[in-house]
């Protein structure tokens, strides 16, 4: 029985042009600035995205604190949404790394925050605050549904933020998934962040690694900050070469994972005792909620590992579905007659 994975998609596996690319590429030490393939993959990725230069890290979480390492200095503020995945996901690494404070407000159902909410939020200058340093910012927001902000929903934050002379750091972790989902070139999303990092190995399908990006300062402190968290990572060619097919190749058919969650949105729509707000069902994530006294979320995550479907409880009568490369439209209509079986007979 094929396993049907719906967990995340960072489970998706490389493509076939991805294994010969990691195959034949070619290598030299990172740490050194002489791996050819790393090279090229941090050009590409800073051209895409509008910025001077890129660097390559491990991981999203390693991305993330690495800017936040590098816009900020100790007894520091970032100001972040409540339910920022810096947040809440990424194991207080501002604080206990960079002794960073972090400091919240409230995310709108989309994932954005309120400009005037941010503003309110920045310190004054006063000998008992410590000072706003950076604001951070994630688009596709993860637990807001994967919503995409628009470009004039980054501006009306990024703008006035940066004229207070504050960074503003992007989690773009699924930005290539806004940009799509919007019908824009990603360049709008970044345009007025100094920073973003965005993942290589959720959406666009490669095994391992995300980027970071900035101005060619920025990235030549962040490249020093990365080196101390441990991402000096030698002839990680191998690995490189995959993102560089990943980004030729694997960003337009993100459509098709979009048109896959809407589809699997709408069926669970018409099972008794599964609530799903279509207007949040934007991208390649699907959030939703067991409303039946019958069963809980984690009893219907069990029966549907019987049935061969993978999913998230994540809390609060809430399940999780993503699609992503290898889910395919008839596997959502299998995943939705093992929602059917599950959940007949709970209400």
């Amino acid at each position: 029985m094929k396993v049907i994975d719906l967990r995340s998609d960072t489970v998706t596996l490389p493509t076939p042009a991805m294994r010969e690319a990691m195959y034949s590429a070619q290598v030299g030490d990172d740490v050194f600035g002489e791996d050819p393939t790393v090279n090229e993959l941090e050009a590409l990725a800073a051209e895409k995205v509008g910025k001077e230069a890129a660097l390559f890290v491990v991981s999203g979480t390693m991305g993330n604190l690495v800017c936040i390492l590098t816009h900020c200095q100790r007894g520091d503020e970032v100001i972040m949404g409540a339910r920022a995945h810096t947040f809440l996901y990424e194991v207080g690494a501002a604080a206990a790394f960079g002794g960073v404070q972090v400091r919240t407000i409230p995310n709108e159902a989309s994932g954005m925050l309120n400009p005037e909410a941010v503003m309110d939020a920045i310190r004054g200058d006063n000998i008992h605050f410590p000072p706003t340093r950076l604001v951070c910012l994630e688009n596709t927001h993860n637990l807001c549904g994967g919503c995409a902000l628009s470009p004039d929903e980054m501006d009306s934050i990024c703008i006035p933020v940066r004229e207070r002379g504050i960074s503003v750091h992007l989690d773009g972790a699924r930005v290539f998934n806004a940009a799509v989902g919007l019908g824009v070139d990603v360049k709008d999303l970044t345009r007025n962040v100094d920073s973003l990092m965005f993942c290589l190995s959720k959406g666009l399908s490669a095994p391992v690694g995300s980027l970071v990006a900035g101005s060619e300062d920025f990235i030549r402190r962040a490249r020093k900050n990365r080196k101390m968290v441990g991402g000096g990572m030698r002839q990680v060619g191998v690995i490189a070469a995959a993102g560089i097919v990943a980004l030729n190749e694997m960003v337009d058919r993100l459509a098709e994972d979009h048109a896959n969650a809407r589809l699997l949105a709408e069926g669970l729509k018409e099972i008794d005792g599964l609530d799903v707000d279509l207007e949040c069902v934007q991208t390649d994530i699907v959030i939703f909620s067991v409303v039946s006294d019958g069963i809980t979320a984690v009893e219907v995550a069990t029966g549907l590992e019987e049935e061969g479907v993978r999913l998230q409880a994540i809390g609060g009568g809430q399940m999780r579905a993503v699609t992503h490369y290898g889910i395919e439209e008839e596997d959502i209509r299998i995943a939705l007659e093992a929602f059917r079986k599950v959940m007949k007979g709970s209400v």
